[in-house]
């Protein structure tokens, strides 16, 4: 007889999981539309920021006003799209002193799928918005050369640009294992991250340039996609080129996201200690 479960019957019980936390969070209306506007809010407050400093400057490493529409937008995208998915895993720390996650250890199902699984933030796509829309903004006033590379870049761009921040946030998770109240550590790679795919990579000096670029490469996640499509120069050591190998930079930061969450599964042993 054949198996009346196929390979793709595995992902039920996880989208079983998000439907019903989906249904939880808009059986509240005014709560889950109060959620969303302070996430709108959180949004048009960064881009402000950013416009402000523009504003008051011609260009900052070779990015103007105009370009940085497109540089805002394609990281603060990626971002809001990671948090969606996979940003609510810095409640580990929670989980690990209330002891949930030993709850987690019982079922048939990975840890960490069961972790990324077990909420979704719908808020955060009113910021996602937001980031959408000065990106489709920058696409339509800045000199963009419309190809079907530049469609394929910009694809490559979001899902890479996502795929880097998803990776980080589970690279953070697995180091709370390791620390006691160690999110606040961990945010400034995440969160922090995040304000510095905001700034043109250009900017910092050649030991932040490698970082950005290549320990923690959220230059992937904006900049050089921007410099890429406007045609304009990289700095040294970061060329517009790199902006094609996104994926090989998302991959990077998965191998090091699952390495530290194998070891800080491996570490952990129970929520007694």
């Amino acid at each position: 007889m054949a198996d009346p479960a196929p390979y793709g019957g595995r992902l039920t019980p996880y989208l079983v999981v998000l439907r019903s936390r989906m249904r939880a969070q808009r059986s509240y209306p005014l709560s889950f539309a109060t959620d969303m506007a302070s996430s709108l809010l959180i949004g048009m407050v960064e881009f402000a920021e950013m416009w402000l400093i523009y504003d008051n400057v011609p260009s900052l490493g070779g990015v103007d006003s105009t370009s940085m529409l497109l540089l805002f937008g394609l990281s603060n995208l990626c971002f809001a799209l990671a948090q969606v998915g996979v940003g609510h895993t810095d409640t580990l720390p929670t989980y690990i002193r209330m002891g949930t996650l030993d709850a987690f250890h019982l079922r048939p199902q990975p840890l960490l799928l069961q972790l990324i699984t077990s909420d979704v933030s719908l808020r955060r796509l009113a910021r996602a918005a937001v980031a959408g829309v000065v990106l489709t903004i920058g696409l339509t006033i800045n000199p963009i050369d419309w190809q079907l590379r530049t469609i394929a870049l910009l694809t490559i761009g979001i899902l890479s640009g996502t795929a880097i921040f998803a990776g980080l946030f589970v690279c953070a998770a697995g180091l709370q294992f390791h620390l006691i109240d160690g999110s606040e550590l961990t945010n400034s790679f995440t969160y922090g991250g995040s304000f510095a795919a905001q700034q043109p990579s250009s900017i910092f000096d050649r030991p932040m340039r490698v970082a950005f670029g290549f320990a923690v490469p959220v230059s992937f996640t904006g900049y050089l996609p921007t410099i890429e499509l406007l045609g304009l120069p990289g700095p040294p050591w970061l060329p517009a080129s790199l902006a094609w190998f996104g994926p090989v930079a998302a991959l990077w930061v998965w191998l090091l996201a699952l390495l530290s969450w194998r070891v800080g599964v491996r570490h952990y042993q129970g929520g007694g200690g």
